[in-house]
Order: structure tokens, then C-alpha cells, then sequence
């Protein structure tokens, strides 16, 4: 079964009409998107968009032999004239199985917002899932059948992808597109990057894909390191290459520190932003977590866990540390980098990253400041993915 994709961008195209913000300035070339249309074998389409019998012409194909045409926007109705000779376009009801004279057959999803998805298989059996913008499928069971191919919201709707990930309706053989993609996302590399965290990629306009063909599916890094200043955005960024994780352990180095309200506002406010579905643990002792299988690790952050465990090997005090507080806190960073590196389980770890601001001016300010360089470059060496964030923007240093 093949697929063209005559458009992948948002309802409005990229850049959007009138729109003078800077991702629309530079959705030039490849990276300019029509609204999102799939074409399948030339006999089905997906969404009809303006200007879909030129974008059909000039990926090499024609819309003479489509059958039938279906929408999964939430209108009713196309806002763009129906070409000459093709289908009135219709809507499937939620649930219902239609069956093309060509052999497809389409079944129709219900969404948790406004839309309609779409089931496609092929005559030899390959698996399309279609899913309209901003919405994910609802009433998913584990009887879900795997499908070959998805395509869908993957920069608006992330957690879509989780929840097809819990079910095994996406697999590591399912080959994840991202489509409506508007301008809430720099396109170009950064867009890449971003998807590739989340086991998605996306193509140009007109590109036609074979579905059930295993290629180009991104290979998501196992253990990854995010550095940054403060307020940089680092734990947002860390959070959002787990966002289409279907279960997520997020552990919390800090505590609750009682009675500080600026800290609980702090804390507040990144419980705030997780997917719902995410557990939680406040504790320190990472070895074990690391050692143990289970569902992927978000560790915010390891200079949180360096203060304990220069609390705990009294690492502060001049005289403890030459007498053995060194010793102590060599072997604990030891044990921490061995575990990441023997680890089974997918883990994104948080740190700062102070070497570059003001030389601390007591010795143990600076202490800490030597040991968290050398904590940090350590736990990098046992992450296949390392990333920079300065001011929100994030830098690829390693993987």
C-alpha cells in the first residue's frame, strides 16, 4: 500500500498566510507544507485541501482514479471547491467499516476532540492509521492489532502516541509520521530532532511512502543527558522527549523541603505541566532505580543528587574531605555511572551546568562546583545522547 502525502502542515499550510512570526519566515523550500491530504494507491483520499489536484501533479500522480474521498477535520465540509470528477466528500460514522471496490477497507475512530480517524487496510493487509489534528484516539483496548504505519499530530498531540504505545498499537517496527505540522515548531532540523526523540519522523510535501516497509524509523536514544543554566529550559525540554512514553517514572531529587513556598511553587508548577499519567518518586537513592526494569526514568536533576551525596559524605567541611569525604563521594558517583551504563531502562537525566558563570567564593561553593563538572561529564559518557540548552534553544553535543 502506498501513501502520498500531498500536504503535512496545518489546516492553514506553513507558513500561514499573513503570518510575519519566525518560524513562518523561514518555512521556505522543504520546509513549506500544504495542509495535510494523504493520497492512498491512488484510489482513497484522506482530507481534501486546496489545491490537492496540482499538489497530486506534481508528486507524479493523478486524482482521476481516486473512489473515494474522506474527512477528519471536525467541519462538515471542505472549505475549498470540489475538483471536477472527484467523489463528494463524506464522513464515516464512528465505528463503521466502509469497504472500497479496490479492496481497502476503512474503519472509523473516535477521537477525544472534534474529528474522525481512519483505519486503513490494504488488500495484502498493511495497517494506515490516520488521526485528525489535535486529537487522539479514545476507548483503546490492548485488543488493538499493531499498525504499519501512523500518521498524525505528533508535535500537538503527543500523548496520541502514547496511549497507541500502551495498547501496542504502535510498535518499534511502526513507522510514525508527523503531519499538521504548523508554526508552533521550528521547522528544519530542530523539528527533526524533536520527533526523533519521540520515535516519529516527518517528509516533504509529495513524498509517497510504502507502508509496511521498515526504513528510516528513528532509533530512540536510550540514556540522555540534558545540561543547561538555570532557567533555561532543560526539564522542559527533558519532558518533552518523553511525552509519547506510554508510562513514565518522574523522580524528583529535591524533596519537599516543608515550608519553603517558593520551592513548592516551583514544584507545583512541573507536577503541572506532566502528562497526568506520569508516576512520581522524591528520593535520592537512583542506583536501585537504575538497576531495576520498568518503565522509563525521567531524573530531574543530578545536581540535586550530588548535594546529598555531598551531604551524606560530609563533603562540605575541609577537614572530612581530606580525611575521606572525597573517598566517599568518588566511590557514590562511581556507582551512579556504572548503574546508567548497565541499565535496561530508558533515561533522561537533568543537570545544571555552573562551570561557565562566576567562580564561586567560598571552597566549598567551589567544591561543588568542580565535582558537579566532573559528575557531569561522567554520567555523559555513559548517555548515547547529550544535550546544551541556552535559552531554551538546545544544542546537540553528543548522539
Amino acid at each position: 500500500m502506498e501513501v502520498t502525502l500531498l500536504g503535512t502542515g496545518g489546516p492553514m499550510g506553513l507558513p500561514r498566510p499573513d503570518c510575519s512570526c519566525a518560524v513562518c519566515a523561514v518555512a521556505l523550500g522543504a520546509d513549506a507544507r500544504a495542509a495535510t491530504a494523504l493520497l492512498v494507491d491512488g484510489t482513497l483520499l484522506l482530507d481534501l485541501t486546496p489545491g490537492a489536484a496540482f499538489a497530486a501533479a506534481r508528486a507524479g500522480h493523478s486524482l482521476s482514479g481516486v473512489r473515494q474521498v474522506l474527512l477528519s477535520h471536525p467541519h462538515d465540509g471542505p472549505a475549498v471547491e470540489v475538483p471536477a470528477g472527484l467523489p463528494q466528500p463524506g464522513r464515516v460514522p464512528d465505528g463503521r467499516e466502509l469497504t472500497l471496490l479496490t479492496g481497502h477497507r476503512v474503519r472509523a475512530l473516535s477521537m477525544d476532540a472534534p474529528g474522525t480517524g481512519y483505519a486503513v487496510t490494504g488488500p495484502d493487509g498493511q495497517r494506515l492509521l490516520y488521526l485528525p489534528p489535535g486529537a487522539a484516539p479514545a476507548g483503546l483496548d490492548e485488543t488493538t492489532e499493531t499498525y504499519d504505519m501512523v500518521v498524525g499530530d505528533v508535535v500537538g498531540r503527543p500523548d496520541a502516541l502514547a496511549r497507541l504505545r500502551l495498547v501496542g498499537a504502535v510498535g518499534p517496527a511502526t513507522d510514525v509520521i508527523a503531519v499538521h505540522l504548523d508554526h508552533d515548531v521550528p521547522p528544519g532540523r530542530e523539528l527533526r530532532r524533536r520527533l526523533a526523540a519521540a520515535g516519529a519522523r516527518t517528509v516533504p510535501d509529495g513524498r509517497t511512502l510504502t507502508v509496511g516497509v521498515y526504513e528510516d524509523v528513528p532509533d530512540v536514544p536510550r540514556r540522555t543527558l540534558v545540561l543547561g543554566g538555570a532557567r533555561s529550559g532543560k526539564s522542559v525540554e527533558a519532558e518533552r522527549r518523553l511525552e509519547a512514553f506510554p508510562d513514565v517514572l518522574y523522580v524528583a531529587t529535591g524533596g519537599a523541603r516543608n515550608g519553603d513556598g517558593e520551592w513548592a511553587a516551583r514544584v507545583h508548577a512541573h507536577r503541572e505541566r506532566r502528562p497526568g499519567s506520569w508516576r512520581t518518586a522524591e528520593t535520592c537513592d537512583l542506583v536501585p532505580l537504575l538497576k531495576d526494569d520498568g518503565p522509563a526514568l525521567l531524573i530531574d536533576c543530578l545536581s540535586l543528587w550530588l548535594t546529598d551525596a555531598m551531604d551524606s559524605a560530609n563533603a562540605w567541611d575541609d577537614a572530612e574531605w581530606a580525611g575521606g569525604g572525597e573517598r566517599v563521594l568518588r566511590a557514590s558517583v562511581e556507582e551512579l555511572t556504572a548503574a546508567v551504563r548497565e541499565s535496561r531502562r530508558t533515561v533522561v537525566a537533568v543537570s545544571n551546568e555552573v562551570g561557565s558563570g562566576i567562580v564561586p567564593a567560598t571552597p566549598s561553593g567551589r567544591r561543588y562546583r568542580d565535582e558537579l563538572g566532573r559528575l557531569n561529564a561522567a554520567f555523559a559518557t555513559e548517555c548515547e545522547h547529550v544535550l546544551l540548552v541556552v535559552a531554551g534553544q538546545a544544542v546537540t553535543l553528543k548522539g
